[in-house]
């Protein structure tokens, strides 16, 4: 079973998420910014993370390139509200860009691609 890191400052966000994906089988694990992400990706070893980019302390496009410098197989999906953030050239680190939605059938197209793809070995 895929381990999922959702990170995301709104709580209802985390706790849709959550439920949706779990439903479909996965195990999920959340965070509510960026802060010590680093450390609970190395503690708990998701399999993926969905990372919003607007979130209140944590730009999440910096949070990107910081997993990518050190997790640098991990796939990463892009989850906001905004899409004009897909012109920035930041953004082009992740493996996938979601716009949110309370329909989850990108999101949920885009994981299950994205641990398909699985990392290089």
């Amino acid at each position: 079973m895929a381990k999922i890191l959702i990170v995301d400052d709104e709580e209802h966000i985390r706790y849709l998420y959550s439920e949706e994906l779990g439903d479909e089988g996965y195990e999920v694990i959340t965070a509510e910014n960026g802060h010590l992400l680093l450390e609970k990706i190395e503690e708990e070893k998701p399999d993926l993370v969905v990372l919003d980019i607007k979130m209140v302390d944590y730009n999440g496009l910096d949070l990107l390139q910081d997993i990518r410098n050190r997790f640098y197989d991990l796939p990463v999906v892009l989850c906001t509200a905004y899409d004009t953030f897909k012109e920035d050239i930041k953004s082009i680190a992740a493996d996938y860009y979601v716009i949110k939605s309370f329909d989850l059938s990108e999101l949920k197209s885009k994981i299950a691609i994205a641990l398909d793809a699985g990392p290089s070995k």
